[in-house]
């Protein structure tokens, strides 16, 4: 008997490579998919993602557009209700703000214009986030805007098995989706990992990244990994902090949140946006709706400040969550 040939190891993906990856996997599986962005062809986007699709598959489905993000919204929603799916890369998330009217007045409203019968299924994607020295143009967290605007799904993965799921999750919705990609973890070696070919996030899962009993620490993105640095502090601290990813912002995973709320009595958000009407407000005024009644402490949140961004690092970072602010936060509702 001819000994077992033991299967090649998986290799582990960084973030940026898994987006990419999941990208070409959809334009593989689905004809009707196209792309459509600034420099996204020829140079292959400005951090990567699309290196090589234009090569792949052609100019007339990887397409350079010039530099008016109306533009490309508003041509990817016409195609897209001609039966493509699109995918739109934003060079910088912060420049979505110039397509606004298009995706929160017509891509966002679309299938209730039309009494379900058009659909929009379009991903708009692009990096986001600080910590990288931006400045106040290429360092927003601007997810508010759009879990604000019905009919639009919003998306913001910390791994980059996430990354890749959520991304051929959204990829696959019928609906207009808003994909934020933390430009800061893309290429983070300590957060790589295996990701099988078929890997799937479904959108409105969020992840039970540890499980604790005395407070329940809930985020997204970026911060999330201050999150997990967090609960080993706590932890020696003798305070177990259950960590919840949620991922996807809309549609949320309320079920999730709820039973941990439940389960612990005391709770802390983080998000990196500003704090005035950033969704870590969003989340607390569910929990304090639905499960006030279980709490033993005030719910909490960390953000940024409610400030641009600064481009030198000490007044960035001051402004931004930190791994010390989210521990103090923690430990003074877990002594409350």
């Amino acid at each position: 008997m001819s000994p077992e040939i033991a299967a090649p190891p998986i290799e582990k993906k960084n973030y940026l490579t898994a987006l990419k990856d999941a990208i070409r996997l959809e334009m593989q599986r689905n004809p009707d998919m196209i792309c459509i962005g600034e420099d996204i062809g020829l140079l292959g986007g400005a951090f990567g993602v699309t290196e090589g699709l234009q090569e792949e598959f052609g100019a007339d489905r990887v397409i350079d557009a010039p530099i008016s993000e109306a533009a490309i919204v508003g041509s990817a929603i016409g195609m897209a209700l001609r039966g493509r799916t699109v995918m739109v890369e934003m060079q910088f998330i912060d420049f979505i703000s110039c397509g606004f009217d298009q995706i929160v007045n017509n891509a966002a409203t679309m299938a209730y214009r039309t009494a379900g019968k058009a659909s929009v299924p379009i991903v708009i994607r692009g990096p986001s986030g600080g910590y990288g020295g931006g400045g106040p143009y290429h360092s927003q967290q601007n997810e508010a805007w759009f879990a604000h605007s019905p009919g639009l799904k919003v998306v913001c993965p910390s791994t980059p098995r996430d990354a890749y799921g959520l991304m051929v999750a959204s990829l696959r919705d019928p609906n207009p989706v808003i994909f934020y990609e933390v430009k800061d973890l893309y290429r983070k070696r300590e957060i790589e990992e295996e990701i099988p070919e078929d890997t799937y996030v479904p959108l409105g899962s969020a992840s039970v990244v540890r499980e604790g009993s005395d407070i329940t620490i809930i985020s997204y993105g970026n911060p999330m990994h201050m999150c997990i640095k967090v609960a080993g502090m706590l932890a020696d601290d003798g305070v177990e902090a259950e960590l919840i990813d949620l991922r996807t912002l809309v549609p949320l995973d309320e079920e999730t949140i709820y039973r941990s709320v439940k389960k612990t009595g005391r709770v802390l958000v983080v998000n990196e946006a500003s704090r005035t009407c950033g969704f870590a407000g969003e989340v607390i005024a569910r929990i304090n709706e639905n499960c006030f009644e279980y709490l033993d402490a005030p719910p909490l949140r960390v953000t940024r400040a409610d400030t641009p961004v600064p481009w030198v690092q000490p007044l960035e970072l001051a402004v931004l969550p930190s791994v010390e602010q989210i521990y103090e936060t923690a430990l003074r509702i877990a002594k409350f």
